[in-house]
C-alpha cells in the first residue's frame, strides 16, 4: 500500500514539474500563476501547494535541474579534443538550442549568481565539479603561438563568445519591441545566429 502511494506521489510531482516547465517557458516567472500551473497539470491548486509552497520555489526547482543538465555539456565541449573553431561552433549551437528550449534560464542564472554565487554554484556543479574552461583558454594560446590565429586575449574571446550568444535572449523584449519583430521572426533570427556568431568570431581571429 505504501509503495502504491509513493508511486502516485512521484507521478503527481513529475506532472507538476512538467506543467511548470511549460508555463514558465511560455509566460516567464512574472507572468506565470500557480493556478496556471495547476490547470496545466490537471490538478487542484491545493495539491500543487502541497508539493511546492510558492512559485519561487517551483521556479528554482525547474531551472536548477535544467542548469545541472545543461552546463556539464558545455564543460565537455571545452574539454574535448576538437579543433578550436569546431569548439566555437559547437558551443554556440548547443547554447542556442538550450536557450530556445528554456529562454528564461539565463535570467534565472544571472539572478541566482547575483544573489548568492557560491550557493548557486554548489547546487549546479557541486563542490568538486566546477566548470573548467581552462583547456579552452589554453587552446587559444596554443593557436596563437602556432600562428594560426591573431593575437587576442583568450578571456576576451571567451567573453565575446558567451555574450554574443546569451545577450539576444536577455534582450529579447527590447529587440522584439524596438525592431517590431514577431516571435516567429525573432526565432528565425536566433536560428541564423548559430552560423552567424561562429563565422563572425572565427573571421575576426583567423589569419
Amino acid at each position: 500500500m505504501v509503495k502504491k502511494n509513493k508511486i502516485k506521489n512521484i507521478s503527481a510531482e513529475e506532472k507538476i514539474l512538467a506543467a511548470a516547465h511549460k508555463v514558465f517557458t511560455t509566460k516567464g516567472m512574472n507572468g506565470a500563476r500557480m493556478q496556471d500551473i495547476a490547470d496545466e497539470a490537471g490538478i487542484n491548486k491545493a495539491l500543487l501547494h502541497y508539493y511546492f509552497k510558492d512559485k519561487d520555489k517551483l521556479f528554482e526547482t525547474i531551472f536548477v535541474v535544467e542548469a545541472q543538465r545543461f552546463f556539464p555539456k558545455i564543460t565537455m565541449i571545452f574539454q574535448s579534443d576538437a579543433p578550436l573553431f569546431e569548439k566555437i561552433e559547437n558551443f554556440v549551437s548547443e547554447y542556442i538550442d538550450e536557450m530556445q528550449e528554456n529562454p528564461y534560464l539565463p535570467w534565472f542564472v544571472i539572478n541566482e549568481m547575483n544573489r548568492d554565487p557560491e550557493k548557486f554554484m554548489d547546487k549546479v556543479w557541486g563542490k568538486e565539479n566546477l566548470p573548467k574552461p581552462a583547456r579552452f583558454l589554453e587552446q587559444i594560446e596554443e593557436e596563437i603561438k602556432a600562428g594560426r590565429i591573431k593575437r587576442i586575449n583568450p578571456i576576451h574571446l571567451f567573453m565575446n563568445m558567451i555574450s554574443m550568444t546569451i545577450f539576444p535572449f536577455l534582450g529579447k523584449p527590447m529587440f522584439v519591441r524596438n525592431l517590431r519583430l514577431s516571435d516567429k521572426q525573432f526565432n528565425e533570427i536566433i536560428e541564423q545566429r548559430k552560423k552567424e556568431i561562429p563565422k563572425f568570431i572565427i573571421d575576426s581571429i583567423k589569419k
